[in-house]
């Protein structure tokens, strides 16, 4: 990817309304307030902004960590004693932030520092020349001080222009070697600490998609069915960007979903979660490599 100024100006303005709106959704995560009202505030703040979704809103509670976002018909409601991770991505022509942060709804105010802390550290150290793996490590042994695990099977991740996921990874823990971070690299590092296991697993249930073919490697007809044609609908204008199955209008919208999985159009992103029980914490933000170091586009 060029780094230009127009490029730079556009990462840069993708990170301020992100900043901005997150702050905003996150004092809707109120003990009694539903999920579903809350994500779609939020989400809809981001329009109003006069810029796009880089995908829809994750809101992940106590032991899952990832990938969750609200229903169609949402009735889940946020409770006391909750630990909630609120994760949003804009993007500007393309250009995306992404960036988190942990409301507690209980007493997990030293989980929650554990991330934060972690996140901190690791952005300290930021500057080109070092390895991905040494980021790792400053997570690692950040979050292991606080007396909790990181998770260690999930990274950050390089932002491309409409490609939320592409080099370099940024592991949370401790790894020989990596990538070397070069001047210009834009990348997301998310910190998530544990009380559990350490690693998270698959969910059943997926509320987030992306498309990644246009046409079927099997079932040809899966794109006929009508509910598949208005998942296309809505997931084409993304580029390749994840959308909500909630996003979707119109019945039978799973039978749709199922069909494009099973064609190989679009790939599923379950909710992602540590052992019942668990809590897990989350910290994010997007960076831009500098000559002597990096620009938080999201602080």
């Amino acid at each position: 990817m060029i780094m230009n100024d127009e490029v730079y100006d556009a990462y840069r303005e993708a990170g301020a309304l992100a900043r901005k709106v997150l702050h905003r959704g996150a004092g809707l995560v109120k003990e009694g307030a539903g999920i579903l009202e809350m994500v779609e505030e939020t989400e809809a703040m981001v329009t109003d902004e006069g810029a796009i979704l880089a995908f829809p809103l994750n809101v992940s509670l106590n032991e899952a960590a990832a990938h969750d976002t609200a229903m169609p018909g949402d009735e889940r409601m946020f409770a006391a004693g909750d630990l909630v991770k609120v994760d949003l991505g804009v993007q500007v022509d393309g250009y995306i932030a992404d960036t988190a942060l942990t409301v507690d709804l209980g007493d997990h105010a030293k989980l929650v520092e554990a991330s934060r802390a972690a996140l901190e550290a690791a952005i300290a150290i930021v500057r080109p020349g070092i390895t991905t793996g040494e980021i790792g490590a400053v997570i690692q042994a950040t979050i292991e001080e606080h007396n909790y695990k990181p998770v260690a099977n999930l990274t950050g991740h390089g932002l491309d222009r409409y490609d939320l996921h592409s080099a370099p990874t940024i592991p949370n823990i401790a790894m020989s070697g990596g990538a070397v971070i070069e001047e210009g690299m834009v990348f997301a590092i998310e910190p998530f600490a544990t009380t559990g296991s350490g690693r998270v697993t698959e969910a059943a249930r997926v509320e987030i998609y992306q498309q990644i073919a246009a046409r079927p490697a099997r079932l040809p007809s899966a794109t006929r069915l009508p509910s598949a044609k208005r998942v296309l609908e809505t997931a084409r204008p993304r580029r390749g960007l994840p959308f909500s199955r909630r996003w979707v209008p119109g019945d039978k919208v799973d039978i749709g979903l199922m069909n494009l999985v099973r064609s190989g159009i679009l790939h599923p992103f379950p909710v992602l979660h540590d052992v019942p029980g668990s809590f897990v914490s989350q910290a994010e933000h997007t960076l831009v490599v500098t000559a002597d170091g990096c620009e938080v586009t999201t602080r």
